[in-house]
C-alpha cells in the first residue's frame, strides 16, 4: 500500500481492514461508501499520532500483459459472462471468463484475443449473427 503525506509517499503494510463499509456524505453532498483500514508505515520515522487520518489509493491486484475490456461490454448469458464480438461484418456472441475487475473495466482470462472488436453497450436489439455497418460503435 502506498500512503501520501503531503508531497511525500511512503510504503505501508495493511494490518486490518474493517469487515463492513459505512456511508459518508462528502462536502459536495455525494454519498460515498468508505471502509476503515489500519496500516503501519514501513519506511518513515515520522510519528503521526493516534487516529491520524490519511487518504490513500490501495492497489489490490497488479498484473502485466493483461487483456482488459470496458465493463460496459459485458452481459450475462445463462450463468456466464459474454460479449459481442464483431467478426467479418457480423456480430458473434462470445462467452468469456473474467478475472479482476473494478467499476470501469475487467480482466479477460479466456474467450477474447487482443485487438478483437467488441460492442461497448450491447442492447437487447443486438443479436448473434446480425450484420454490422462501418459506422456502428465498436471498440
Amino acid at each position: 500500500m502506498l500512503v501520501s503525506v503531503g508531497d511525500r509517499v511512503f510504503n505501508a503494510k495493511v494490518k486490518y481492514i474493517e469487515p463492513s463499509a459505512f456511508t459518508k456524505v462528502s462536502a459536495l453532498g455525494v454519498e460515498e461508501q468508505r471502509v476503515n483500514v489500519i496500516a503501519n508505515l514501513l519506511d518513515t520515522n515520522i510519528l503521526l499520532g493516534d487516529r491520524y487520518r490519511i487518504d490513500t489509493k490501495t492497489v489490490i491486484a497488479e498484473q502485466k500483459n493483461v487483456l482488459v475490456i470496458p465493463l460496459s461490454a459485458l452481459f450475462r448469458c445463462e450463468h456466464n459472462w459474454c460479449v459481442f464480438v464483431v467478426e467479418e461484418g457480423k456480430i458473434r456472441k462470445t462467452m468469456v471468463e473474467i478475472g479482476q475487475r473494478n467499476d470501469f473495466e475487467t480482466e479477460v482470462i479466456r474467450g477474447l484475443k487482443e485487438r478483437e472488436k467488441i460492442v461497448l453497450y450491447p442492447s437487447e436489439q443486438i443479436k448473434d449473427g446480425i450484420k454490422v455497418t462501418a459506422s456502428s460503435p465498436t471498440q
